[in-house]
């Protein structure tokens, strides 16, 4: 159970970074983070993205296992 919330605490931590350096990416080649997934992001963004979404994902099943 305590391996669990390291776990997730761990993702949280992670998608937190993830989140804001794909943001400061973003703006930083003009585009607005609210819009990533309606236009086509350059490979490095895109990247950063499908990164996210993994670590989304991860928490995810993880809070199921959790709440199991």
């Amino acid at each position: 159970m305590d391996d669990c919330k390291n776990d997730i605490s761990e993702l949280l931590q992670k998608l937190s970074s993830l989140d804001a350096e794909f943001e400061r990416q973003m703006r930083a080649r003009g585009f607005d983070p609210e819009q990533a997934e309606n236009i086509a992001l350059p490979s490095t963004l895109a990247k950063l993205y499908a990164e996210r979404e993994r670590t989304k994902a991860q928490l995810e099943e993880l809070a199921g296992e959790n709440n199991d």
